[in-house]
């Protein structure tokens, strides 16, 4: 088994919004947020209608909106809003790192780059700072033998792979 990798590809839109979802996800404490907007909705709807019952179901309604946009309206948005995201891209994965290639960046990334690994159904997330991250999707492997490999070098280089909703 070779311990390089080499990937050809172009997001798509659901390639990103899958993998910013997933980023907001272990971010978010989604289970603690929709039980706190319940919690708000029925003592608001117990005080009913005194003032203290209408602030407690607009606050309710205010967190689950916030929700639903970093879940529903960001994601694709973000997307949309970066050029780049239209470009070829070629990657080699090599224990000495990787090496990206597009029409606009050709650059060796040092896997000391990287502080941590979150991987769900869909894609691998590559974080390089608390909030900024690149995205491989599962679905550029040539082979499981290919992505075999690249997960021994993201455990031997990165670390444990956190595993994602």
């Amino acid at each position: 088994m070779t311990s390089t990798v080499h990937l050809s590809f172009q997001y798509t839109e659901s390639d990103y919004v899958r993998a910013l979802r997933a980023h907001f996800k272990s971010r978010l404490r989604l289970r603690l947020d929709l039980f706190l907007v319940i919690v708000l909705a029925a003592i608001g709807v117990y005080l009913w209608p005194s003032w203290q019952g209408v602030a407690s179901i607009v606050v309710a309604a205010l967190f689950l909106l916030m929700l639903a946009v970093a879940l529903l309206v960001i994601p694709p948005l973000a997307f949309r809003r970066e050029p780049k995201f239209r470009d070829e891209y070629s990657l080699t994965v090599s224990p000495e790192g990787i090496h990206f290639r597009t029409a606009h960046v050709d650059s060796q990334l040092q896997w000391s780059m990287y502080s941590r690994a979150l991987v769900d159904d869909h894609s691998y997330v590559l974080y390089y700072a608390s909030n900024q991250f690149t995205v491989i999707p599962k679905r550029v492997f040539a082979s499981a033998g290919d992505r075999q490999t690249f997960e021994a070098l993201l455990v031997q280089h990165v670390g444990a792979l956190v595993q994602g909703a």
